[in-house]
């Protein structure tokens, strides 16, 4: 690659975008008219099965699991397509990323954006998968916002040069692959103290880093497992086939999936489960 000196002021060359350039820009804001669908219950999530989203899908499948009143309608947004610029969608969330969720249940809605503030809230609103207070409550939220700042290493850092970078750039896939081994040494050494991140029970921080890093472990990611080695990491490979085996994540994994072998672009009721499709 030719040096690179950056100008004294910068401006978008969207030629440089690679496979994101139709829906990468520097500014924010709707770019198209378009209200959002609402179904028939109090949460309305618009959302896709990346990680990200993965996070909100299998939290309220854990909620339906265990006996709270949290059914939701799962509307899918086609992020390649541009469909988080639509003004319905910036209403709910004015940063553009998915997962945004509408919670209509009080006398009026009320908007959650970022994964995390998604999980907090539905864990306080069911009194559900967090500690109500003390130590414990605060080791799960020490995970949760842990996974909120190192994700966009893993998957905006060491994912993009990686997997999606038009070119091949040693320094940066270098760079960030070392983060990713040190954020999966994190988490292994945690693991290898306690049964799941917060401690002995189950918690919204483990449902917010298993579908990043659970799923780099599995190799379901970037098709990295092998370059990263990750079979050295015992202990999350342990908490991952845990975690993956419980019945409301088989299901949250699907919802708002629109590849591979089994997808459900939306979901309405518990019967579209039983409604999957696969990849032709």
């Amino acid at each position: 690659m030719a040096d690179y000196t950056p100008p004294k002021v910068w401006s978008w060359n969207k030629e440089n975008g690679g496979q994101f350039a139709a829906i990468n820009r520097p500014v924010a804001g709707a770019t198209h008219d378009k209200e959002l669908p609402v179904g028939a219950h109090p949460l309305q999530l618009y959302s896709l099965a990346t990680p990200n989203g993965v996070k909100v899908t299998v939290m309220l499948e854990e909620l339906l699991e265990a006996g709270y009143p949290a059914d939701y309608d799962a509307w899918l947004i086609s992020i390649r397509d541009g469909d988080q610029f639509g003004s319905g969608f910036v209403g709910v969330n004015p940063n553009s990323k998915i997962p945004a969720l509408l919670d209509r249940s009080g006398p009026a809605p009320v908007r959650v954006f970022e994964s995390g503030s998604i999980l907090l809230h539905l864990a306080e609103k069911f009194g559900a998968f967090l500690p109500a207070s003390g130590p414990a409550r605060t080791e799960a939220l020490n995970w949760l916002f842990w996974q909120m700042g190192s994700a966009p290493y893993l998957g905006g850092g060491f994912g993009h040069f990686y997997a999606y970078a038009p070119v091949k750039i040693e320094y940066a896939i270098d760079r960030f692959a070392m983060e990713a081994k040190r954020q999966m040494d994190v988490l292994d050494r945690r693991l290898g103290e306690s049964e799941y991140l917060g401690g002995a029970d189950y918690t919204i921080a483990d449902i917010a880093v298993w579908p990043w890093y659970g799923a780099l472990a599995k190799g379901l990611v970037y098709d990295a497992a092998e370059f990263l080695a990750v079979h050295e990491y015992k202990n999350v490979l342990r908490w991952t086939d845990a975690i993956a085996a419980r019945p409301a994540v088989k299901r949250g994994r699907i919802v708002n999936r629109n590849w591979g072998d089994e997808q459900l672009p939306e979901r309405h009721d518990a019967g579209d489960f039983g409604k999957t499709t696969t990849a032709v």
